[in-house]
């Protein structure tokens, strides 16, 4: 009953957050607010806190909920939580594959090695990722994807983590200045990768060491930070659903290839 319970009280607190705020964020853009992704001064960037409190739903509910129902002590605790990143190698291995292989494939289907930026900018907008974007997990994969595996298994906490964690990404098609609202990013698309990436974390959790949040938070930082490198390359829906059909499959057999050693250990 307390998964349950800690697992709605997290969907509905990041929902009003997340809804609150951009609702707010959409009103503000028919008066010519819009959010900036390069930030160049103090304005544009207190101008982008309520945009941060969006993104960021997900770890402020997720402290909230874990402090209120007394599963950890205080917020040092949960950051410690958060940024554990002593898990084994081969997960650190996983996220590197995972990435390189989405991307390859990408680059296979567009026929282009042209990068959109130099890779220097990777390791420049790695903070700024890690902040929006990367700390999402500490939300998805602390408490909401974890707890519906423990109860529906692998496959369908996925799928149901797949479709709250897109209805939480459609607002952002509304809000002038990301890319989403700009229409630079097709939605479909977009639906398609969040659904291989759960997959991809779901394992990625399972095979990391106790269930390492970190390197789900790290993994969607490094996505998050390389992808504006590989442009509009990524935007082919032939390759979007070669890649993601092949981020799902790694991911599936992977868990099937833990699960069973994992019996055969036990036995």
């Amino acid at each position: 009953m307390t998964d349950k319970k800690i697992t709605v009280q997290f969907c509905i607190l990041t929902f009003c957050i997340a809804y609150l705020v951009s609702s707010v964020l959409i009103v503000l853009g028919q008066f010519g607010y819009s959010v900036h992704n390069w930030v160049h001064t103090i304005q544009e960037f207190v101008m982008n806190i309520p945009f941060a409190i969006y993104i960021l739903s997900p770890a402020i509910a997720s402290y909230v909920v874990l402090k209120k129902n007394n599963k950890i002590a205080g917020f040092k605790e949960w950051l410690t939580t958060v940024f554990y990143i002593k898990s084994n190698i081969g997960s650190y291995l996983f996220v590197i594959a995972g990435l390189f292989l989405y991307f390859l494939i990408h680059i296979l289907v567009t026929k282009t090695t042209k990068m959109a930026l130099p890779f220097y900018n990777f390791f420049l907008s790695l903070p700024g990722c890690l902040i929006i974007g990367g700390l999402e997990e500490s939300g998805w994969m602390y408490i909401l994807q974890p707890k519906l595996d423990k109860k529906y298994g692998y496959v369908l906490s996925a799928i149901l983590t797949w479709i709250i964690w897109t209805v939480w990404h459609i607002p952002l098609f509304f809000i002038p200045g990301t890319n989403h609202g700009d229409g630079l990013i097709n939605f479909w698309m977009f639906s398609v990768q969040l659904l291989s990436f759960r997959f991809f974390n779901g394992a990625l959790y399972k095979i990391s060491e106790k269930g390492c949040v970190f390197m789900c938070v790290l993994f969607h930082t490094m996505y998050n930070a390389a992808s504006p490198i590989f442009g509009t390359m990524t935007m082919t829906w032939t390759g979007t659903i070669l890649a993601n059909a092949a981020i799902t499959l790694v991911s599936i057999v992977t868990v099937r290839i833990y699960d069973r050693r994992r019996r055969c250990i036990k036995q």
